[in-house]
C-alpha cells in the first residue's frame, strides 16, 4: 500500500478526517484512547467529534458515566466505553497480571494486601466515590503504606478485577486533571457481552486505527503474538485484508469535507502511538525526539497531510511558544489554526 493512502485511511480510521457525532461516540469508535496525560487523552477525544468540542462537553461524559478512565490494557490508563470495560478486562487482565508480578512481589502486594484493600475502600467508594489522595489515607489508616506506587499499584489491581474504575470528574478552576475512583457495580450502569471478546478486541482496534497489522495489534492491547494471531483468525470475514497483513474495517466512516490539513495531536495520541512501527508517520531521524523516550513520554505532534512536522507543548499552546518543527510545515496559518483550537478547547 502506497504510504499516502496509508495515512489517508488511517486518518480517516482515527476519525481526524471523518470526525464522530458526539465525544461518545468516538470514544466507542477508538474503544480505547490512552489517558494517562488527562487532558490529553480528553483533547484526543474532542479532535475526533465534530465542532467546537471543549473540555466541559468532555467532562460531561464522564460525569454522566458514559466514559470512564481504567487500566484496560499495557498496565497504561485509557478513557474507554463505560459499557465496554468489562469485557476488555476478561481479555486483558491475566496478561497485565502477568507482567505486573513482579513489581507487585517487589512492593509486597499480595492477596492479603488487596483482601485488606478492598475491605477498606469498598464502602467508601459506595457515596460518589473518592480522589486518590482520598483513598491514600483509607490505605494508611489500615496500615498500608501506599507510597512508592504501593498505593497506585493497589488501585491498578482492583481496577482490571473490575472492581473500581475512575469516573466523575473532580470539579476545579481551570483544567482539572483529577478524577474520582468509584465502584464499578455503582457506577456502569451497562455492560456490553461480544460473544468473542478476542475476536471483538482485532476487530474494534483495526476499526479505529487500521489499516493496521497483528504486530501492531499485540502492541497495542499487550497480549502476545500469539495471542494476536489468534484474534486475527477468529475476527476473520469481520474485516478486510487490504494489503499482505495489512486490515482495515469492512465498514468505514465517511470523511468529512475540509478538514484541516494540519492538527495538533496531544501526548501520547492513538495515532501516532499505537503502532508497533511508526515509521510510517514519523520519519525514523524524528522518532526519538517524539518518544516514548526514557522516561516513557511521548510528546504532543503537530502532523501536516498524516505526518509529523514537529513538536509542541500543551502548557505553553497559548503563551506564543514556538513549536519545535522537524520540517517546516507547508501551511504556516494551519499551524496556528490547529494551536488555537486547543486553546479554545481548554477554555472552557
Amino acid at each position: 500500500m502506497k504510504t499516502a493512502t496509508l495515512l489517508a485511511e488511517r486518518l480517516r480510521s482515527h476519525r481526524l478526517t471523518a470526525p464522530a457525532l458526539t465525544v461518545t461516540d468516538a470514544a466507542t469508535h477508538m474503544l480505547a484512547v490512552q489517558s494517562q496525560d488527562f487532558t490529553a487523552g480528553r483533547w484526543a477525544l474532542a479532535l475526533r467529534t465534530r465542532g467546537e468540542v471543549r473540555l466541559r462537553d468532555v467532562d460531561r461524559a464522564f460525569d454522566r458515566g458514559d466514559l470512564v478512565r481504567a487500566w484496560p490494557m499495557r498496565g497504561t490508563l485509557h478513557t474507554i466505553p463505560a459499557r465496554d470495560l468489562g469485557w476488555v478486562l476478561s481479555v486483558t487482565s491475566a496478561r497485565q497480571r502477568q507482567q505486573a508480578a513482579s513489581r507487585h512481589r517487589d512492593l509486597g502486594i499480595d492477596d492479603d494486601m488487596v483482601a485488606l484493600t478492598v475491605r477498606a475502600l469498598t464502602p467508601a467508594l459506595r457515596d460518589g466515590g473518592r480522589t486518590r489522595a482520598e483513598i491514600f489515607e483509607i490505605l494508611e489508616g489500615v496500615g498500608i503504606d501506599p507510597t512508592g506506587q504501593r498505593g497506585l499499584h493497589l488501585l491498578f489491581e482492583l481496577t482490571i478485577d473490575g472492581l473500581i474504575c475512575q469516573g466523575p470528574v473532580v470539579a476545579r478552576d481551570g483544567v482539572t486533571r483529577e478524577q474520582r475512583f468509584v465502584l464499578v457495580e455503582d457506577h456502569i450502569r451497562e455492560h456490553a457481552h461480544p460473544d468473542d471478546p478476542l475476536a471483538e478486541l482485532f476487530v474494534r482496534y483495526i476499526a479505529g486505527h487500521g489499516p493496521a497489522g497483528v504486530a501492531d495489534f499485540a502492541w497495542w492491547s499487550g497480549l502476545t503474538l500469539g495471542q494476536s494471531r489468534e484474534a486475527r483468525d477468529r475476527a476473520a470475514g469481520r474485516v478486510t485484508e487490504v494489503a499482505e497483513g495489512l486490515f482495515a474495517a469492512t465498514e468505514r466512516p465517511r470523511r468529512a469535507s475540509g478538514t484541516a490539513s494540519v492538527l495538533a495531536l496531544g501526548a501520547f495520541d492513538e495515532y501516532y502511538l499505537s503502532y508497533a512501527d511508526r515509521t510510517t508517520v514519523c520519519a525514523p531521524e524524528h522518532l526519538a525526539a517524539v518518544g516514548p523516550g526514557k522516561n516513557g513520554m511521548v510528546r504532543a505532534t503537530l502532523v501536516e497531510h498524516g505526518q509529523v512536522i514537529g513538536c509542541w507543548m500543551h502548557a505553553t499552546a497559548s503563551k506564543g511558544v514556538p513549536p519545535e518543527f522537524f520540517v517546516a510545515p507547508t501551511d504556516p496559518d494551519g499551524v496556528t489554526a490547529a494551536l488555537a483550537r486547543f486553546e479554545r478547547f481548554t477554555a472552557g
